[in-house]
């Protein structure tokens, strides 16, 4: 497929929003015409999944329930706004993507991990990341920042994964970690505690040297 398909990943609070902006800003200076997008909420029927799998009232969502809902997510994603851009030869910034839900549903909640990717296979129908860049970062640092974050009404509604325990985030932070590992060809880890503009630069310098002429 042509376009190029790059996502975002990292514990909450790793400084994935302010990375894609940056970048996005640094794309719009070249003139290079890409979409910016995230999931859950990438479309109509994304935002309303949205709106209950991160509300903290959804407190009790059964582990499954909460998988499926995500996927549904990721296939209308797919079909209404990441294939068609990537078609029309787009670059596609995606902040988060499958790997979120092996990290969040099958290490952190501990789903049967051959279900979790059997799902997920079948949604994603061949469709993969040509580049994932990952920030890394201890929990509590994340935690701190997501804190801070969810101070304002409008976030504290979507606070129900931040407000899962440390234990909780460090098993997705390993089960990042791992994921990244078992596939270094597609992956960039970097260090979430660097500044944003110093992250921004790793990875433009990063796509210049897989798409540069992509770019």
């Amino acid at each position: 497929m042509p376009g190029i398909f790059i996502t975002f990943e990292g514990i909450d609070g790793s400084g994935k929003s302010t990375l894609i902006s940056l970048l996005s800003r640094m794309l719009d200076d070249r003139g290079t015409d890409h979409l910016v997008t995230r999931e859950p909420g990438g479309t109509t029927l994304g935002r309303k999944l949205r709106a209950v799998l991160l509300n903290p009232q959804a407190a009790g969502l059964a582990d499954m329930v909460e998988l499926l809902l995500y996927e549904a997510d990721r296939a209308q994603h797919i079909r209404e706004i990441i294939r068609p851009a990537l078609e029309r030869d787009r670059i596609v910034l995606c902040d988060r993507f499958s790997d979120a839900t092996i990290a969040y549903q099958g290490f952190g909640r501990g789903l049967p991990m051959d279900r979790v990717r059997a799902i997920d296979s079948q949604v994603r129908d061949g469709l993969l990341p040509d580049l994932t860049v990952l920030l890394d970062l201890p929990v509590e640092a994340g935690l701190n920042r997501t804190r801070n974050r969810n101070l304002g009404k409008k976030n504290a509604r979507e606070s129900r994964m931040d407000d899962e325990a440390a234990s909780f985030h460090e098993k997705v932070r390993r089960g990042y970690l791992e994921i990244a590992a078992s596939e270094p060809g597609r992956f960039l880890v970097l260090n979430g505690l660097r500044q944003p503009e110093e992250l921004a630069r790793a990875v433009m310098d990063e796509l210049e040297a897989r798409f540069k002429d992509a770019l």
